[in-house]
C-alpha cells in the first residue's frame, strides 16, 4: 500500500515515472523522499540518535518526533521541485534506514551539488553508502548535467572520508570551523568529484 502512495508523489528531476534510484546491496533501495515518510524517517532518526550525534549539527528533541519531519518533507520536495536539492532516503523492507541528499544545487558557470550522507548503523560497514554516493553522482552527472559535486567531512570522519575515496572524489582543503557539528564550529576536510572534463 505504501508503494502505491509512493508512486504517486513527486518524481526524481531527470528520471521518468518512477522514485527508485538505485537498488544497492544488502536489499536496499535509494529512492525520491515520499510525501508520507514522515513517520518512517523520525523512527530511523530516534534509532540512529547516538549514531548520528557525533557528526551533525545539535538537533532539537522534536526533530526525533513524526510530526516534525512530516512538517519538513513539504519544503524538501518544493526543494526538489525547483531544482534545487535531490532529497532521497536509503530504505530496506519498508524501513528508512538512512538518507543521501545532494543540496544547494547551482546552475550557471558553477553547476555544483553538495553531498550529504549517513546510513544505520546496523548497515555501516556492508558497502551500502559507497553504492549509494555513486548511484547519487551519476544522477547528478547524467541525469541533472552537473559538472561538480562536493562534500565535506570532519576531519576525523575516516569512514566517510573512505566512501567519498572509493566513489572518486578527491581531496581539495581543509576548511577550518567550517561547520557547526554536535554544539561546535569543527574543521572539515573538503571533497570534489569533477563529473564532466
Amino acid at each position: 500500500m505504501a508503494s502505491a502512495a509512493r508512486a504517486r508523489g513527486p518524481r526524481l528531476q531527470g528520471v521518468a515515472d518512477d522514485p527508485v534510484l538505485a537498488t544497492l546491496p544488502d536489499d536496499v533501495t535509494l529512492r525520491l523522499l515520499a510525501r508520507d515518510d514522515g513517520a518512517a524517517l523520525a523512527a530511523a532518526y530516534a534509532r540512529n540518535r547516538e549514531h548520528l550525534e557525533p557528526w551533525e549539527p545539535a538537533r532539537p528533541a522534536a526533530f526525533y518526533e513524526a510530526d516534525y519531519q512530516a512538517q519538513r518533507i513539504p519544503v524538501q520536495l518544493l526543494e526538489h521541485l525547483n531544482g534545487r536539492s535531490v532529497p532521497l532516503v536509503l530504505e530496506r523492507d519498508g524501513e528508512i534506514v538512512g538518507r543521501v541528499n545532494l543540496s544547494d544545487i547551482v546552475r550557471g558557470a558553477f553547476c555544483n551539488a553538495h553531498l550529504g550522507y549517513w546510513v544505520d548503523a546496523r548497515l555501516a560497514g556492508r558497502g551500502i553508502m559507497s553504492a549509494a554516493v555513486e548511484a547519487a553522482v551519476t544522477h547528478a552527472r547524467d541525469d541533472l548535467g552537473l559538472h561538480r559535486v562536493q562534500a565535506a567531512t570532519l576531519l576525523h570522519n575516516a569512514a566517510s572520508q573512505r566512501v567519498l575515496e572509493r566513489a572518486g572524489f578527491e581531496r581539495i582543503g581543509v576548511a577550518p570551523k567550517y561547520l557547526q557539528i554536535a554544539g561546535r564550529w569543527q574543521d572539515h576536510v573538503l571533497f570534489q568529484r569533477i563529473l564532466h572534463d
